[in-house]
C-alpha cells in the first residue's frame, strides 16, 4: 500500500494535465496575432471577391453577354479570388505550412476530386463553351439525340428544355456539346417538304402544275420565296413528287402549314380528276386456280 501511494506522488497526475493546458494556453496567446492576421486577410478576401465581381458584372453587362455566362464568370472570379485569399490565410496561420507545400497538396486534391467528379466537370466546362459560342438562345427550338423542344434556360450544368407535350428536361452541357444538336429555329424560316403520289396513268406535268397551282398561295403566304415541286421517283403504286417550300421557323408554324398545304394539294387533285392511288398488291400463284361460278339462288 505505502509503494503504491509513493507512485502516484511521485507521478504527479493533476500536474501534468495542468502543464499540458498551460502549454496549450502559451500556444493560443503565441498563435493570437497569427490568428487575427488571418481573420483580417479573410474579411479582405470577402471584400475583394465582391469587387471583383461587381467589376466583372459591370464589364460583361456592357458587352451584351448572356446573363446565363455573365453569372457564371462572376462565380468563377469570386471563386478564384477566395481559394487565394484562404491559401494566404492559412500560410499566416500556420508558418510552416509554405505556399509551396499549399500548392502541391491543392494539385494533388485537385486531381482526386477531378476524378471523382469527372462528369460534373465535363458539364461545367460543357457549359462554358456552349455559352461563349452561343450556338442556340432562350426560346430556340432545338432537336439532339431524341430530346426536342424549346431551350428555357441555360446554365453552367444544365440546360433546360421544355418538351412540346409540356415536360421539363434537364440536358446535361455535355450531353449538347458532344452530339449534334438542330437549332430549327435559328433563322425565321426554315424550309419543309412532303411528298405527293399520283397514279401512273396520270400525265405527269399536268399533275405537276396542278400541285403547284395549289401549293403557291400557301407558300406566298408564308415567305417571299416560291414553291418548287419535283417529280422524284417511280413508286411501287404512283410517281412520286416532292413539294419544297419555306415556313416560319416555330414547329408549330410549320404543322399549321403542312395542314394547309397538305389540304389544297388533296382538293386541287380531286377537282381535277387526279387520282392518288393506293397501294397495289398484286399475287401470284404456282398452279392456275379453278374459276367456279356460284349458282344464283333465292
Amino acid at each position: 500500500m505505502d509503494q503504491t501511494t509513493e507512485m502516484i506522488t511521485q507521478i504527479k497526475p493533476f500536474q501534468i494535465v495542468t502543464e499540458q493546458l498551460q502549454g496549450l494556453i502559451q500556444g493560443a496567446i503565441a498563435l493570437l496575432p497569427n490568428l487575427l492576421a488571418a481573420l483580417v486577410i479573410i474579411l479582405l478576401t470577402g471584400l475583394v471577391a465582391w469587387g471583383a465581381g461587381a467589376m466583372v458584372l459591370r464589364l460583361l453587362n456592357r458587352s451584351k453577354a448572356r446573363a446565363s455566362l455573365v453569372e457564371a464568370v462572376r462565380k468563377l472570379v469570386r471563386l478564384t479570388v477566395w481559394v487565394f485569399g484562404i491559401l494566404i490565410a492559412m500560410t499566416i496561420l500556420f508558418p510552416n505550412l509554405t505556399p509551396t507545400k499549399l500548392l502541391a497538396g491543392l494539385g494533388l486534391g485537385s486531381i482526386a476530386i477531378g476524378l471523382a467528379f469527372k462528369d460534373i466537370f465535363e458539364n461545367f466546362l460543357a457549359g462554358f463553351l456552349i455559352l461563349l459560342r452561343k450556338p442556340m438562345r432562350h426560346g430556340d427550338d432545338i432537336e439532339c439525340d431524341g430530346i426536342s423542344g424549346r431551350v428555357e434556360k441555360i446554365t453552367i450544368r444544365d440546360t433546360y428544355v421544355r418538351k412540346r407535350s409540356g415536360e421539363l428536361i434537364l440536358v446535361p452541357n455535355s450531353h449538347l456539346f458532344k452530339n449534334p444538336v438542330e437549332i430549327l429555329t435559328d433563322e425565321p424560316l426554315r424550309r419543309v417538304s412532303i411528298v405527293v403520289g399520283v397514279a401512273y396513268g396520270e400525265d405527269v406535268d399536268t399533275a405537276r402544275s396542278v400541285i403547284e397551282r395549289a401549293i403557291t398561295p400557301v407558300a406566298e403566304h408564308e415567305s417571299d420565296k416560291p414553291a418548287q415541286v419535283f417529280a422524284t421517283e417511280f413508286n411501287s403504286s404512283s410517281i412520286d413528287f416532292l413539294v419544297r417550300w419555306w415556313v416560319n421557323s416555330p414547329p408549330i408554324d410549320e404543322h399549321r402549314s403542312r395542314d394547309k398545304a397538305v389540304s389544297a394539294i388533296k382538293r386541287a387533285l380531286d377537282q381535277s380528276g387526279i387520282e392518288i392511288p393506293f397501294p397495289y398488291r398484286t399475287l401470284t400463284f404456282k398452279e392456275p386456280l379453278p374459276i367456279q361460278k356460284a349458282d344464283d339462288t333465292e
